[in-house]
């Protein structure tokens, strides 16, 4: 079983979320997740910047994904949940069995310590960094502090350049 837990650390954008989703409902076709994902891009594009992976950053977290097969995924942060839409299409087409998907309201800091305890989470395979950069290496040594990283676990961590976490680096 793949399992996907993301962690929505920004739910204060509520009212052009919701102008989003509309548009995903009414451009997408239903059950089709590249279409799902194609009209995410296409809104981002060219109604609203929104930031998303997007193709570029999507083509190497697919790499990842195809290369690795992780089987427990923790994404940090999620916007629009275009990552974890891309993320858990990719595991399904690799024929992971089965994809699950948490989402968790809550701060990071508090989440990763309670992991195992509130999940039944042993061992994170990719951890995918995407909330706010202040807190990647706080969370990072949270993580490897809980013990869920192990020999092979992948951390991959957008926008360290641009807007930036140097302390992460």
């Amino acid at each position: 079983m793949f399992l996907l837990i993301f962690i929505l650390t920004l739910i204060n954008v509520l009212n052009p979320i919701c102008l989003f989703y509309q548009y995903i409902l009414t451009h997408a076709t239903p059950g089709d997740v590249q279409s799902i994902l194609d009209t995410f891009d296409q809104w981002c594009c060219s109604v609203e910047l929104i930031s998303n992976i997007g193709p570029k950053k999507g083509k190497i977290l697919d790499r990842l994904l195809q290369e690795h097969c992780p089987i427990t995924v923790l994404e940090l942060g999620t916007h629009c949940g275009h990552s974890t839409v891309f993320c858990s299409a990719r595991q399904h087409l690799l024929s992971v069995c089965c994809v699950q998907v948490e989402l968790i309201v809550r701060a990071s800091d508090e989440v990763i310590p309670r992991l195992r305890e509130d999940f039944s989470v042993e061992r994170l395979d990719l951890v995918f960094m995407d909330h706010w950069k202040r807190c990647y290496l706080p969370d990072l040594q949270l993580l490897e502090g809980s013990g869920l990283l192990g020999e092979g676990s992948i951390i991959l961590a957008d926008n360290v350049i641009f807007p930036g976490a140097p302390n992460f680096l």
